[in-house]
């Protein structure tokens, strides 16, 4: 019975120590960020006062599914964007005071921005696999006539985007 218990406890020790470290990809590890927009007053743009954009919804083009976290209309002053992976550029539409009525009828003012960019794929490790790092993002806005995006601004000049810690672009309304 002994030896069984020893066995036992030797084949316990070597499957907890025997993990290493580039087994587990944990919450901490760096994956692929998404894109950090604040929204600021257009008034003074250099004061840099937050500005919420009241009832803001944000739907990506081509793609039918929501964000959970960006699906209700509700006031903002900081969204986080995923990009696509698989391409070179990405198109949100972001509404300012957005309604639905029951009829299904929107309104609100649609500004659609397209977010170019470069992707490069770093390794993070065996169990995390890779991120896709991305380089020389630039937004643009098209020009329907009833922009209510008045000036994108870059936080840092040709802008790489490796976490989603901190802002990258500054939206002006």
């Amino acid at each position: 019975m002994m030896k069984y218990l020893y066995t036992l406890l030797v084949l316990t020790c070597l499957f907890l120590f025997g993990c290493e470290r580039d087994d587990i990809c944990t919450a901490e590890t760096g994956t692929t960020p998404r894109l950090t927009i604040a929204f600021y007053s257009a008034e003074n743009p250099e004061q840099l006062n937050p500005k919420n954009v009241f009832n803001c919804r944000v739907q990506g083009i081509g793609n039918e599914q929501t964000l959970p976290e960006l699906s209700g209309a509700q006031s903002r002053q900081v969204i986080s964007l995923p990009l696509k992976t698989t391409d070179t550029k990405t198109q949100y539409s972001i509404y300012n005071n957005y309604e639905q009525t029951d009829a299904g009828v929107v309104t609100g003012n649609e500004d659609i921005i397209t977010i170019s960019y470069i992707t490069e794929q770093v390794y993070v490790s065996r169990a995390c696999g890779f991120k896709t790092v991305f380089k020389n993002i630039n937004i643009t806005v098209n020009d329907d006539g009833d922009k209510w995006i008045k000036i994108i601004q870059s936080v840092n000049d040709n802008q790489i985007l490796e976490n989603e810690n901190a802002t990258n672009f500054n939206i002006f309304h």
